[in-house]
């Protein structure tokens, strides 16, 4: 295969960008041949700037034309894990936008579908492609940082007004979207909490649903963790805070990260913490530190780099920056965070009950107010990337 063509399921805000992205020739060795969604105007939108790109109104369609190699998937996402599992079925490559669906029953019915097929499988961490986080992911998963005490992840910079929640019939509902901020915003973050820090073990959390705006789910979020060696971590996320924080703080037995206003700060101590309190001969001590900063040589690729990476893997076997099958973390974080508010704030052992979490959330989707509006027609293929959806600082 010389070219990988490509088709686009739903062109809303996200898959709208992409289709401008990849019809417009920045990612080698992809072509945009299809685009699939429900509403027409959304389509005649591309076929006006693409008149080459095949449409079509029902995604199975476009599977059976044998004119995609590989699809991008940004609908709603409780439709993701099913169009997805089809799509591998088909014998396509996927890459599904964050996050890889609303319940992590659904992420691995997903998960097993792709390690039955022979296809490459990604999803739209397009935040992993930062070359901070990739270096302090190098610290911590190198035992640099020595043992894991402590993490503190204040993102608080996902300011969303109502305007926003009002632009779409489907955000910000548990029948549309499947929850707030945990399941829009955050995932970038939780992906890299976990991606950095590893999975806890437990966690306690406090889901505070329409605190600052008018809606049905959590806008405001405050998750504990536990971690297997004993650490603890704390997660704190909003869109209802302005001017909000963006605050890494990662301590170690060998030191401490903090990376905040695109700066990364490492203090390395020369010996371990835990060794010295058993051996010095004093009251408080000071051990030797080693202080280094870390700043972007270059702007992170972001979703043209996992598009172009995707597309790698497909060609030539590039390693995936990220794995589809790595989307159940972050939302087996969210999914646990809401159980325990669900539960009285009480805290998630994970793995959870996931029959639990599906039976809760189905009874809160009933209930669900969907509102009926004419969203987000002004979508553009002619706006691109929007720089709210990369790293701020």
């Amino acid at each position: 295969m010389g070219e990988v063509r490509v088709g686009i399921i739903g062109i809303g805000n996200m898959g709208s960008a992409h289709a401008a992205c990849i019809g417009d020739g920045k990612i080698r060795g992809m072509k945009l041949t299809c685009v699939c969604d429900c509403r027409i105007p959304r389509l005649q939108m591309v076929q006006e700037r693409y008149p080459s790109v095949a449409v079509f109104t029902d995604y199975k369609d476009m599977y059976a034309s044998g004119l995609v190699d590989a699809v991008v998937i940004a609908v709603p996402h409780r439709l993701h894990a099913q169009m997805a599992v089809d799509a591998l079925e088909s014998g396509l490559h996927v890459l599904v936008e964050k996050p890889v669906d609303v319940s992590v029953s659904q992420a691995r019915r997903l998960n097993e579908a792709a390690e039955k097929s022979d296809r490459v499988f990604g999803i739209m961490f397009n935040q992993r492609t930062n070359q901070l986080f990739q270096k302090a992911r190098e610290l911590v998963q190198s035992g640099q940082l020595g043992e894991l005490k402590r993490c503190v992840w204040i993102v608080t910079n996902w300011y969303r007004t109502q305007h926003y929640y009002d632009s779409g019939s489907w955000r910000a509902t548990w029948a549309g979207e499947g929850g707030g901020v945990l399941l829009n915003q955050a995932p970038h973050n939780l992906d890299l909490w976990q991606w950095i820090c590893g999975m806890p073990v437990s966690v306690t959390a406090f889901c505070d649903v329409a605190k600052y705006h008018r809606i049905e789910v959590e806008d405001d979020v405050t998750i504990a963790a536990r971690y297997a060696n004993g650490a603890t971590g704390l997660f704190i996320t909003s869109t209802g805070e302005y001017p909000g924080t963006n605050r890494l703080e990662v301590a170690g037995s060998r030191g401490k990260l903090v990376l905040e206003n695109g700066v990364l700060k490492w203090w390395k101590l020369a010996e371990s913490e835990r060794e010295y309190c058993f051996s010095a001969e004093n009251n408080s001590g000071k051990i030797e530190t080693e202080y280094q900063e870390f700043t972007q040589t270059q702007k992170e690729a972001a979703h043209a780099g996992i598009l172009q990476n995707f597309t790698n893997a497909i060609l030539f076997g590039e390693k995936l920056i990220a794995p589809g099958e790595e989307g159940i973390y972050e939302l087996m974080i969210s999914n646990a965070a809401y159980l325990s508010q669900w539960n009285g704030n009480r805290a998630v052992n994970l793995p959870f009950e996931e029959a639990q979490f599906d039976e809760l959330l189905a009874k809160l989707a009933e209930t669900s107010a969907v509102i009926d509006r004419d969203c987000e027609e002004k979508s553009s293929c002619e706006r691109g990337y929007r720089e709210r959806w990369q790293v701020q600082w």
